[in-house]
């Protein structure tokens, strides 16, 4: 007698994803595949944000931008119509080789001289070429776009400064670095014998004060 012996398989029942669960797995790969595509439009928007705001700030004419002991500056007094400024048309150039940092700036009279959108060359500046004479750029600090002396707070005395003015190099040395009130004018100590570089900017870490860096020439060439 022949025994056929049948094996029965086991049907084993298949695990079907809950529709929710596919439509929550699709939200999230549509809202991240989102983000990827609008990140370079966002920065743009934010660039422009920032561009607004530092035209309101100037309109207003600023109410941190530093000023020399005693002495008012007016930084809204230009001169000079917007239109007729060539963008590019920095007269110098400030190099902090410790840094790495380069950047122009423009004249004292000019429309783009100004610190919520450049470096500014106070008013009472002396140029470079100026023997015994004092060149003051202040700039802001920060995490914003045109927080161009964020890294000021580095420096130290000894450290080495060079300013590109009229096809020649200036080299100044740091001598000083000292802190003032942020009461909307400074106290500027130098030796008047000399020929000096002051840089101006906002305390790291600190929004009560701003940070003076004197610095002296030490070469021309």
């Amino acid at each position: 007698m022949c025994i056929n012996i049948v094996k029965k398989n086991k049907s084993k029942k298949k695990k079907r994803i809950s529709p929710s669960v596919v439509a929550c797995i699709g939200t999230i790969i549509i809202i991240i595949g989102g983000f990827f595509l609008s990140y370079n439009y966002i920065m743009t928007k934010k660039v422009m944000v920032y561009e607004y705001m530092s035209n309101i700030f100037y309109s207003r004419g600023g109410e941190n931008t530093p000023q020399v002991e005693e002495e008012n500056i007016n930084t809204n007094d230009k001169g000079i119509p917007e239109d007729q400024i060539d963008l590019n048309q920095y007269i110098g150039q400030l190099e902090i080789p410790k840094l790495n940092f380069s950047k122009g700036f423009y004249p004292k009279d000019s429309q783009f001289n100004d610190v919520d959108r450049n470096l500014l060359v106070v008013k009472e500046s002396d140029y470079p070429n100026v023997s015994k004479g004092n060149l003051i750029i202040a700039g802001h600090s920060g995490d914003a776009w045109n927080s161009f002396f964020n890294d000021l707070y580095q420096l130290s005395s000894g450290d080495d400064l060079r300013v590109i003015y009229n096809n020649k190099t200036y080299t100044y040395k740091i001598v000083n670095i000292y802190k003032e009130p942020k009461v909307g004018q400074i106290a500027i100590y130098r030796n008047k014998n000399r020929t000096t570089l002051t840089l101006v900017t906002c305390t790291n870490n600190d929004s009560t004060t701003q940070t003076i860096y004197i610095s002296e020439l030490q070469s021309v060439v």
